[in-house]
């Protein structure tokens, strides 16, 4: 279903390395702040959060990820670029190529309409990392 490009991989990659630097220093992983020049009046908050670059979050395709810690959690939303309503099937097959080698198993899923979210343990996903 997603053919990433060279750039998607290697970004999907520069954000895991933080995501595991932080997981690994004990440091919270946040949501950008707010950005009114960023704000989507009308649509879900969580769609628009992350639309501006930040450390940890990327683009394939039409879509967008966005990781966020909580604290035995590491959140990923997964949005369409344009913010209009995608499939949970969609949202799995972003989540599968921002969680590269963690098991389905081991990820929590909740289904939206505008997003989708999931969710697994910090440690499940810097286990299945290269160092």
């Amino acid at each position: 279903m997603l053919a990433p490009t060279p750039e998607e991989l290697a970004r999907r990659d520069a954000v895991l390395a933080q995501v595991a630097r932080c997981t690994r220093a004990g440091e919270t992983i946040r949501l950008p702040a707010f950005d009114p020049a960023h704000d989507r009046p009308g649509v879900v908050a969580l769609a628009s959060v992350g639309i501006e670059e930040n450390d940890f979050g990327g683009r394939i395709g039409d879509f967008r990820y966005q990781f966020e810690g909580e604290d035995d959690l590491l959140h990923l939303i997964v949005a369409r670029l344009d913010g209009s309503e995608l499939s949970p099937e969609e949202g799995r097959a972003v989540a599968e190529f921002s969680l590269p080698g963690v098991p389905p198993g081991l990820v929590w899923f909740r289904p939206g309409t505008v997003t989708q979210h999931f969710y697994c343990g910090h440690d499940d996903l810097v286990d299945c990392l290269p160092d």
